[in-house]
């Protein structure tokens, strides 16, 4: 386990969940926060991973109440979990925001806050040796319906060698 630390976001953990891959945060981070709005959404919605509902059981995991969210992160009229993600990541600078959202990305970078999100995990993993291929977990995302093109999948590829 490296020393990192995560706060997540719904996004991340579903896809990861779906792969069956959500144990790479675990052998990646030694704390994943899951703020509870973040929790809210991953469990509302009528087609809801059955491991979705066991990630607050996780000893590895901690679900935090959500905090005040300030105004450089509101003005980005963000969701909840997003804007959540980032003001935990704000507060604790030692934490490593890990969400998708393109937009929530890039109030990330305007304030500083490193940010890595489930392609970037994979890639992580694969770096570590806690996988030995890349590809046939970013293919399953894709048949999973998160969205990569073409290009970028090949390009994160290179990035590893495959």
């Amino acid at each position: 386990m490296t020393e990192g630390r995560f706060v997540i976001n719904a996004s991340p953990l579903i896809f990861l969940t779906k792969i069956g891959q959500i144990d790479l945060l675990r052998g990646l981070a030694s704390a994943v926060v899951v703020p509870t709005s973040v929790l809210r959404e991953v469990l509302s919605g009528g087609n809801v991973h059955p491991d979705l509902h066991r990630v607050a059981d996780q000893e590895w995991i901690r679900v935090e109440r959500d905090l005040q969210v300030p105004e450089e992160i509101a003005g980005w009229d963000l969701g909840a979990g997003e804007s959540q993600v980032l003001t935990f990541a704000a507060a604790q600078p030692i934490l490593e925001a890990v969400l998708d959202d393109l937009q929530a990305r890039r109030c990330a970078r305007s304030l500083g806050i490193l940010t890595t999100g489930t392609v970037g995990v994979i890639l992580r993993a694969k770096r570590q040796g806690l996988i030995p291929k890349a590809r046939p977990l970013l293919e399953e995302l894709v048949q999973k319906q998160m969205y990569l093109s073409r290009d970028l999948l090949e390009r994160v590829l290179a990035e590893v060698g495959e």
